[in-house]
């Protein structure tokens, strides 16, 4: 088994504006300081991987082609600011709409998927997101989670949010990641 982590991170409200199911690519605006952090990710050799859940496929608001393009989309601007992702795994499946499935978060087969296509140590790795639901793997491969967000806020406030730190923004998680 490979010892090499990685940062396994949301997408939207993490890296960019969470405006609901991006359709168009012109809609893909990155959060600040998200591309710098990334890049500080890149520059100490820890993949940077997406695990999202997009509930707008299977609802049929958005298809696989408009991911794609809102994908390469966020990709043009990370390359921008000199950094990039590693990895990109989304869910299109939602319970009420395509019934269960194991991918979608807080489900487990995306990481697996990412770490046997990158050679990954799940129990070495990082979770970061804006939700629970982004964060709660780690606890199932005993690695790290931070959530993104306002303590008392929402979903954040809730008990089970106190097993993992609450930072501001991905430039605030990636500082504690690589220090």
């Amino acid at each position: 088994m490979s010892d090499r982590r990685a940062v396994f991170l949301d997408r939207d409200g993490t890296i960019i504006e969470d405006t609901g199911y991006v359709a168009d690519p012109a809609a893909v605006r990155l959060l600040p300081g998200a591309a710098e952090a990334i890049a500080r990710l890149n520059r100490a050799g820890l993949p940077a991987i997406v695990v999202t859940n997009q509930s707008g496929i299977a609802r049929g608001l958005l298809d696989e082609a408009a991911y794609a393009a809102a994908a390469r989309r966020l990709d043009e601007l990370l390359a921008a600011a000199g950094a990039r992702l590693d990895g990109d795994y989304h869910c299109p499946h939602h319970p009420d709409f395509t019934g269960p499935c194991e991918c979608r978060k807080p489900g487990l087969l995306l990481y697996r998927n990412a770490a046997a296509d990158h050679g990954l140590h799940l129990a070495r790795s990082w979770w970061v997101g804006d939700r629970l639901r982004d964060v709660l793997p780690a606890e199932r491969f005993n690695g790290r989670g931070l959530l993104i967000g306002e303590p008392g806020l929402n979903e954040l406030s809730t008990s089970a949010a106190g097993r993992f730190p609450v930072v501001r923004d991905l430039a605030t998680a990636v500082d504690i990641i690589l220090h």
